[in-house]
């Protein structure tokens, strides 16, 4: 499968500029990829004071993913800023190119930027089948949460971990991306924004690294970076079975 790690600025909550910039990247990519990872909250940047700019599942933003996904034969996911019953989350989502749409929300609310004052934390992980990969989209903050992460029993085969995570906590982006690799036997793919947003810096350095805990992609940072690569289920599955620790992993039972 071919996966395409969208590494971009993000216009402070400016919707309609970001789907018009993330628009006209996604039309490039017609035929050349199979899945595109947006950041964390592509439309608007980590705001949840605005939230006026929150939509539901027939707003302006799911319409404008399935536009896309079904124009160009691919799946998107990310997350966006998504209202419901007058309740507010940060709703992870995978687009499938039918226009198919499979949504979770963001377990782990940052309570240091008052995320869990104003959103409903999610319950659930999105989990999706897609080109004969297990997908799992989490978002951001969850990436610090490794039970919440944990690949029991092989449940996913890539994990994807989309964020605006600042540039002066990049130590831990890049390390727990490794383990949570290397922990899960599964690909995971980190896609971070870059530029500035409410005076929050933010350098980008995504990255997609295998089962192993190898970088097969690395974004350069602070910089605009659309770069596909591909993955091989059946890369993965040799090692799991050649090096089956997955079968001696701790059960765990979430309340």
């Amino acid at each position: 499968m071919k996966i395409t790690l969208f590494q971009d600025h993000i216009v402070w909550a400016d919707k309609d500029a970001n789907l018009q910039h993330v628009g006209d990247r996604l039309e490039r990519l017609a035929g050349k990829t199979d899945l595109v990872v947006l950041p964390e909250m592509f439309t608007t940047g980590f705001c949840p004071e605005h939230l006026e700019l929150a939509e539901d599942m027939q707003g302006k933003t799911v319409r404008f993913l399935k536009h896309w996904a079904s124009a160009c034969t691919m799946a998107i996911s990310g997350s966006f800023l998504a209202c419901e019953a007058g309740k507010f989350y940060n709703r992870a989502f995978f687009v499938f190119p039918d226009g198919t749409v499979a949504t979770a929300d963001k377990r782990h609310l940052f309570s240091p930027g008052g995320e869990d004052r104003t959103f409903q934390r999610g319950n659930d992980r999105l989990i999706v089948h897609y080109k004969g990969f297990n997908v799992c989209v989490l978002v951001c903050y969850d990436l610090r949460f490794p039970v919440w992460s944990r690949n029991v029993g092989n449940q996913y085969d890539l994990l994807l971990y989309v964020a605006n995570w600042p540039v002066s906590r990049m130590k831990a982006w890049n390390v727990l991306l490794e383990a949570r690799a290397i922990e899960n036997q599964a690909y995971v793919c980190g896609v971070n924004r870059i530029g500035e947003g409410n005076g929050i810096c933010y350098s980008g350095e995504s990255k997609l690294i295998n089962a192993k805990g190898e970088v097969l992609l690395a974004a350069a940072p602070n910089q605009m970076c659309v770069e596909t690569v591909d993955i091989s289920i059946e890369n993965l599955e040799k090692l799991r079975k050649g090096f089956p620790v997955w079968k001696d992993a701790d059960m765990f039972n979430l309340i």
